[in-house]
């Protein structure tokens, strides 16, 4: 088949192991990949920021590293050409050395990213900012939801993993509730480990975020088989346990509208928009609010009056039901996040349900 197609390159849809990968170059003389490597491949494409570009290269060399030998054809990739053989097993003992430290070196980088994410993360809890991660199959307009909702200006392409940096952004809500909107690289069917290994750092913010927007293409025939796809990452983050919006997206593509009707039926908690046109974005952000609103807890306050900064972020990210003054204090029952109630345990009366 190769070579009635002149094929020097054959692509298989699962992964290979090493031994396979060899031994079908071996036979065929022309280079093979796998999906893992096709999708190494793309990512390192994409990559555009220093963590991206760290990320990719540290998923690459782990999938590499088992397949150097000094057989076959497979060290093509490292420059020996199709058909060759591979260098001497001293060769292949240095080149393995030096990956192995350039992974040493990539993680404790990685190491530091998450650091500085972490310290990120703590500032943001300390905000008493509600969290929501915009998730879902690649190239489902998940950055442009983003942008349709906060104007963020992150580049939109009609193509796979275009996002591989997360981007966050504030936004305001009905209730006046600030939200911070974090753009997700996305889900593929049979994600790699590698890649869900390289990418942990950004895949926290998912592990963080209060509430989780999982935008699906409306359109897609494959909607279904997507949305698997979508949870079972989330299964294997552990995070398949948070609130989840369903979010069709791109109905303007779509047609029939008994379909849509059906998806809606289908999908708990759904809403269907259309994020380039801005359509359906005001019932987004209600469902957003309500979600949200149902994780606050009523609390009672005693506040000195010379904490008006407290009262200020009280009305900016919460709800005030009553107030009485006191003669040195200022009595109030407020409904708040469970980050800002954190903040003010130290004037806690008591809480209400």
């Amino acid at each position: 088949m190769t070579q009635e197609l002149s094929a020097d390159l054959v692509i298989f849809d699962d992964d290979l192991t090493p031994v396979q990968q060899r031994n079908l170059e071996d036979k065929t003389q022309v280079k093979i990949i796998d999906r893992t490597q096709l999708i190494l491949d793309i990512f390192a494409q994409r990559a555009h920021s220093a963590e991206g570009k760290i990320q990719v290269e540290l998923a690459q060399l782990n999938y590499l590293l088992p397949r150097l030998t000094g057989k076959g054809v497979l060290m093509s990739r490292l420059g020996g050409g199709i058909g060759t053989r591979g260098p001497g097993e001293t060769k292949l003992e240095i080149d393995r050395r030096r990956i192995k430290e350039r992974i040493r070196r990539l993680r404790g980088k990685i190491k530091e990213i998450e650091q500085r994410r972490e310290i990120l993360r703590k500032r943001r809890r300390r905000s008493s900012c509600y969290v929501a991660a915009i998730i879902g199959y690649t190239n489902v307009g998940k950055s442009t939801l983003l942008n349709s909702l906060s104007n963020a200006g992150v580049k939109v392409d009609n193509r796979l993993f275009a996002t591989l940096d997360p981007t966050i952004r504030g936004i305001t809500l009905p209730n006046h509730q600030s939200l911070l909107l974090t753009d997700t690289v996305g889900f593929i069917n049979k994600l790699p480990h590698h890649l869900i290994a390289a990418f942990h750092a950004t895949l926290r913010e998912i592990e963080e975020a209060d509430l989780l927007i999982n935008v699906l293409d409306a359109s897609h025939p494959k909607l279904e088989e997507e949305n698997r796809a979508t949870y079972s990452v989330l299964k294997q983050l552990r995070v398949d346990d948070k609130p989840v919006i369903n979010v069709l997206n791109k109905i303007d593509l779509v047609k029939n509208h008994h379909l849509l009707s059906r998806l809606r039926r289908n999908f708990d908690s759904s809403v269907a928009i259309s994020a380039l046109h801005k359509e359906g974005l005001e019932n987004l952000l209600s469902r957003i609010t309500q979600i949200l609103e149902e994780k606050r807890i009523s609390v009672e306050l005693s506040l000195p009056y010379q904490r008006s900064d407290l009262i200020a972020l009280i009305h900016r990210d919460g709800e005030i039901l009553s107030r009485k003054y006191r003669d040195d204090k200022i009595a109030l029952k407020v409904r708040v996040s469970p980050q800002l109630a954190g903040r003010l345990i130290k004037y806690r009366r008591n809480t209400v349900k």
